[in-house]
């Protein structure tokens, strides 16, 4: 298989400097013969190569750097002098494809792997000498001229750029190779969830919208156990409008933290002023029932507000247990439910409030917050209106898609089955990472892993050959972290992808 990656050993640069003498020294006159059989780029301190491997084989490369001057700098002067404004460029030093392997497909392999780390690094345009044998081959990833050639005889080079617009809209862009989707959101959608969004719109007035939210009620109401209130937002307004609730309880609360959602939810209630005291466990690990149960049987409490499965470190929190204590107290118990809701069955019972989104772990678009309760809810003037669930009730009193609604009902249909084959992915991930440097048991929806040792360049080099595992969060950067989640429609096709990226990645690396 081929696949891309940053080339860091000695060895690679070793095959790169071979690679350079074979296509600038033997076949474009652009150097001198030497026995050597290498050549070493003058910048080769200061590049960044991109390469491709056909297995354990490089086959193909792509050299790039910042630093100032560009060797196009010395030919024609101040690149910028003849280009609009860019915040950051970079220059493509070389690219080379050995001849066996030129049929496209690596081009196009180096190409996307260039626009991603562009993009990684915020570069906004690169420039090259191109060569005037290859001009079809630069337009075909955006590059235009933008200076006149320089050089003589057979070494004519011709000043050109891309950006980021340019290769968005150029034949490679368009010719790529699907990416393999393993973060947990958005989610690709199917046919069938995809189909609504062509549907004539109706207003959210109507008598059909209402037949519509009516069923969607009905069957989160079946999966949850507790009153739904429909919103048009993330989860973010979801937990906003949960937490907005608990302003009018006028009573000090506790609030669990062990992740970067924990954390959230402590902020956003600092940003309502509320009263309340933080029980808080390092990432990823688990709270002490003995010690909620100790801090809630002071009486000091109204009410608990926790994250059910949390996403950053990929672990379930004991909604069951924490429940149970809640309820032995008197403690209104809310939860943001926004990552679980989907993913496995679970009861809302013992819960006041709690949150979940359609996107994540149901299957379609993000945009739709959702409230659960068991409690009726008044209107209250004093709250924002839009955050005022008490302003819902059975209705949409604002503008709500109807397409999405429409989806999302479509969606809910594939429960409870869903949780079956949520979980027997979740089995197979877990199989066949059991020696990966996993965070946390995980949930049926996601497994978090340390970017450490052999994979701690494992999700750049992934994304460059086309996987998406989620490793982009900041939370996750910071603690080198990196997750694979299982709720995409095409993942059994994509982990087996992977699952054969990955064993060529470590067999490469063995050697």
């Amino acid at each position: 298989m081929y696949w891309c990656k940053v080339a860091r050993t000695q060895s690679e640069f070793n095959e790169i400097a071979k690679l350079n003498y074979e296509t600038f020294v033997e076949e474009i006159p652009q150097h001198e013969p030497d026995s050597s059989g290498t050549r070493v780029d003058p910048f080769h301190e200061q590049n960044t190569y991109l390469i491709v491997l056909a297995d354990t084989a490089i086959v193909g490369m792509i050299a790039l750097r910042d630093e100032r001057p560009f060797s196009l700098d010395k030919k024609i002067g101040k690149v910028e002098n003849f280009l609009p404004h860019f915040e950051k460029i970079c220059e493509i030093r070389l690219m080379a494809v050995r001849k066996p392997h030129r049929n496209g497909r690596v081009f196009f392999l180096l190409a996307r792997a260039l626009s991603d780390y562009c993009y990684e690094q915020g570069y906004d345009a690169a420039v090259i000498s191109g060569t005037t044998r290859q001009l079809r081959l630069y337009g075909q990833i955006g590059f235009q001229a933008f200076a006149e050639p320089v050089g003589e005889g057979e070494a004519v080079f011709i000043p050109m750029v891309t950006t980021r617009r340019q290769y968005a809209e150029s034949v490679a862009a368009r010719l790529q190779t699907k990416r393999k989707l393993f973060h947990p959101g958005p989610v690709q959608l199917t046919k069938e969830l995809a189909a609504p969004f062509q549907d004539f719109p109706l207003s959210h007035r109507s008598s059909a919208f209402e037949a519509l939210c009516g069923e969607v009620r009905n069957r989160l109401h079946l999966l949850a156990e507790a009153e739904p209130h429909l919103l048009a937002g993330s989860g973010t307004l979801a937990n906003e409008a949960m937490i907005a609730q608990l302003k009018k309880e006028q009573t000090k609360g506790l609030i669990l933290v062990n992740g970067e959602f924990g954390k959230r939810l402590k902020e956003q209630a600092a940003r309502w002023q509320l009263s309340f005291d933080m029980l808080e466990e390092s990432w990823g690990h688990a709270f002490s029932l003995d010690q909620i149960k100790g801090k809630l049987a002071g009486g000091e409490y109204g009410w608990l507000l926790m994250v059910h499965g949390e996403t950053s470190v990929g672990m379930l929190n004991d909604l069951d247990a924490i429940g149970e204590l809640c309820a032995d107290v008197g403690v209104k118990l809310c939860v943001d439910a926004v990552s679980t809701f989907g993913a496995l069955p679970f009861s809302l019972k013992k819960v006041w409030l709690a949150t979940a989104v359609s996107g994540k772990a149901v299957g379609t678009v993000s945009g739709l917050a959702i409230v659960f309760s068991h409690h009726k809810i008044e209107p209250d003037p004093h709250l924002p209106a839009y955050l005022d669930i008490g302003l819902y009730g059975s209705k949409v009193p604002f503008t709500l898609s109807y397409p999405l609604l429409k989806s999302f009902k479509e969606a809910l249909g594939a429960y409870p089955k869903r949780y079956s084959l949520l979980k027997e992915r979740f089995e197979m991930m877990k199989m066949a990472t059991a020696t990966w440097p996993a965070l946390a048991e995980g949930y049926p929806m996601l497994l978090t892993f340390k970017a450490e040792k052999d994979f701690k360049q494992f999700p750049l080099d992934a994304h460059l050959s086309g996987f998406e595992l989620h490793a982009k969060s900041g939370y996750l950067k910071n603690r080198n972290l990196f997750q694979i989640s299982c709720i995409q429609p095409s993942f059994e096709a994509d982990w087996e992808s992977l699952m054969k990226f990955h064993k060529v990645y470590t067999e490469y690396h063995q050697l």
